[in-house]
């Protein structure tokens, strides 16, 4: 079984985060090797001001509450512990230009880079995910 795990977050939503960020954690702490793919709106979930702002589904806003009983994380909570657990965070290039983004939008400490370069990763990936 591969020792590597690929994530792509595709999603930009506080569910969504949570997920990513959920997942990841634990495979890091698993002493798995992380990769997560940001492109379109999982951007979001790295960007320096969005990620603060990430929308609660339609209808689910009960849950703020259980998330505060539950002592869980906030995303830069968890954004933070992926990183110190070792965690790859690799924006879409591609998503950045389309957008009008650079690096500087974003927290320190990711990679900028194309499909091509998480493929070559991914690819020895088990598991892979999409969010």
């Amino acid at each position: 079984m591969s020792k590597k795990v690929a994530i792509i977050a595709a999603n930009g939503g506080l569910f969504d985060a949570y997920k990513v960020f959920n997942i990841a954690t634990a495979a890091a702490a698993s002493e798995k090797e992380v990769q997560i793919f940001f492109t379109f709106e999982g951007l979001n979930l790295i960007h320096k001001q969005g990620m603060n702002h990430l929308e609660m589904p339609e209808g689910k806003e009960h849950f703020s509450e259980g998330f505060k009983k539950a002592n869980v994380p906030s995303i830069p909570e968890l954004v933070e512990m992926a990183q110190e657990l070792g965690v790859k965070f690799i924006a879409c290039q591609m998503t950045m230009d389309v957008m009008g983004l650079s690096k500087e939008d974003f927290i320190d400490g990711i990679e900028v880079g194309g499909a091509v370069t998480f493929l070559e990763y991914a690819k020895e990936a088990s598991p892979t995910l999409t969010f």
